[in-house]
This record gives structure tokens, C-alpha cells and sequence, in this order.
């Protein structure tokens, strides 16, 4: 069985986005070389990206770009190169390499592909997706990258969810520039 993933970004306030959609926030440069290994490292893990289409949108309006290439090159290597899929009920057409648009149920298809064999699917952005996958009890593991920043206001990946989710930590890693990377899993 396919394990999924739930890779995100959060304010300290626990906000993946800004009320406009803006998560530029959360991938400003610094200088500590370990949190840049980690993020490369992480995009070299592989499996297949999962996305809502308002994540997609701003992911290809970056990822195949020259300025990618040139600010993050292993990660734009391999966000262009991994299989995605994209949930829209809005969208007739996708154009970034290796993408599949499914217009279904993004819980009804994610059991199905979960149920296949292949890689692990991960989910990155896309809060509508998350809270409904959280709903049905999809999701086998959140990871988190808390982002020392307040934003005051914004979207939370749980918006709209009514069950009561409960989360055990399984792993822990401080970087010096103040972000934390937590991971959780269902408990049991």
C-alpha cells in the first residue's frame, strides 16, 4: 500500500497562506546551509506530487522557470521531473511535464492510488485537499516545516474540517534559523 504524505509549510500562527494565496513567506533565503540541504534532500525523496489547482497554478508559474533553475536548481530539477497529479474540477488542460489532471473525487481517487503499487504520494499546498483526506482518514503522515513568521490571518489546511483529529509526533529536527521540522502520524 502507497503511503500519503501531507508536506507543508506553516506560520507559527498556523497559516499555510496568506488571505490572497501568497506562500513567498515561507521559502525566503537564508543563510543556513543545513536547512538548504534538507530542503534539496527532501525534493530528491521522489514520489508523486499531489496538488488542488490554486497550488498548481503557483507552482507552474515557478518550478519550469529559468529563475527556479538558477535560485533552487536540484529542487526545480526535480519538481519538474516527478510525476504530479492535480485535482480541478476547473481546469481542461495541464502543461507542466509529468502532471495528470483528475477532474473526480480527490478522496475516492487517492484510495484507489493508495492501493497501488509505486511511490508514495505527497501532498504539498492544496488545504481543501488536505482537510477532506484528513476527513476520510487518508492521510498516513503530516509534515510540517514551522516558519518563524506571523501572518496574523490566512488559510489553515484544516478550514472546514469537523473531526477531531488525533496526532502522535514521531520526529523532530531544529535548524538555526528558527524553523522546526515536525512529523505526525494518525494515532492508532
Amino acid at each position: 500500500m502507497r503511503k500519503l504524505t501531507v508536506f507543508n509549510q506553516v506560520s507559527l500562527d498556523g497559516y499555510f497562506r496568506t488571505p490572497d494565496g501568497d506562500m513567498s513567506w515561507a521559502h525566503q533565503q537564508d543563510d543556513d546551509a543545513e536547512f538548504r540541504d534538507f530542503t534539496a534532500s527532501n525534493a530528491s525523496g521522489g514520489g508523486v506530487l499531489v496538488f488542488g489547482r490554486k497550488t498548481y497554478e503557483m507552482m507552474v508559474s515557478f518550478w519550469p522557470t529559468p529563475a527556479a533553475a538558477k535560485q533552487f536548481p536540484v529542487v526545480a530539477k526535480q519538481m519538474n521531473a516527478l510525476p504530479k497529479v492535480v485535482f480541478s474540477k476547473t481546469l481542461d488542460k495541464v502543461t507542466w511535464s509529468n502532471t495528470k489532471l483528475v477532474k473526480g473525487s480527490p478522496a475516492a481517487e487517492l484510495r484507489k492510488m493508495k492501493g497501488e503499487a509505486g511511490d508514495q504520494l505527497v501532498i504539498m499546498g492544496s488545504g481543501t485537499i488536505v482537510s477532506q483526506l484528513a476527513q476520510a482518514d487518508l492521510i498516513d503522515e503530516y509534515q510540517f516545516v514551522v516558519v518563524p513568521v506571523v501572518l496574523g490571518e490566512g488559510r489553515t489546511m484544516f478550514e472546514g474540517s469537523s473531526k477531531n483529529l488525533q496526532l502522535k509526533l514521531t520526529k523532530t529536527r531544529a535548524f538555526r534559523n528558527g524553523r522546526l521540522f515536525l512529523v505526525y502520524q494518525p494515532k492508532a
